[in-house]
């Protein structure tokens, strides 16, 4: 195949205007970055609260601090599509609407996730490396979980530190 170098020049700058429209149109489309009020938030020592704040409130609470990469489609519909979802599974800005029983699942689910190495997110903590939860942390966590209902005694997921 023999292809005009001039013309694959052209069709290449063509093709890379056309992207620089398209991700400049991106930027029009809404992107809901709210943060609703605060209504009966979650009570726990403060340790607890220390860990939770830095590694899971941002996705997990309507405290979210939004990031400038948050304002930049389409990193923007990804970042707020986590945090609309992480809201819905699991929201400490909430807490109190849940009831006792949905509280205790909430409490085994999260840490069978943390324990798992599944939360914070892998990509959360790559932007965000103090989310990393250290052996400690997973312990303050896994021993709340324990003394405020959550049935899953499994020890902490291993870690680097």
């Amino acid at each position: 195949m023999n292809v005009d170098r001039a013309k694959l020049t052209r069709i290449l700058k063509f093709a890379g205007l056309a992207l620089i429209v398209l991700l400049m149109a991106a930027q029009f489309v809404p992107v809901d970055r709210t943060n609703p009020p605060v209504g009966e938030e979650i009570v726990a020592p403060a340790e607890v609260l220390t860990v939770l704040e830095r590694a899971c409130y941002d996705c997990h609470s309507n405290e979210t601090v939004w990031p400038v990469y948050s304002r930049v489609a389409p990193v923007s519909w990804l970042v707020a599509r986590d945090v609309h979802e992480g809201r819905e599974a699991l929201n400490y800005s909430t807490w109190g609407r849940y009831s006792a029983e949905e509280r205790s699942e909430l409490l085994e689910e999260s840490w069978e996730e943390v324990a798992e190495g599944e939360m914070p997110m892998k990509p959360y903590v790559l932007l965000h490396p103090a989310a990393r939860l250290t052996a400690e942390d997973e312990e303050v966590l896994r021993a709340w979980s324990l003394a405020s209902g959550g049935r899953s005694d499994d020890g902490p997921a291993s870690s680097d530190d």
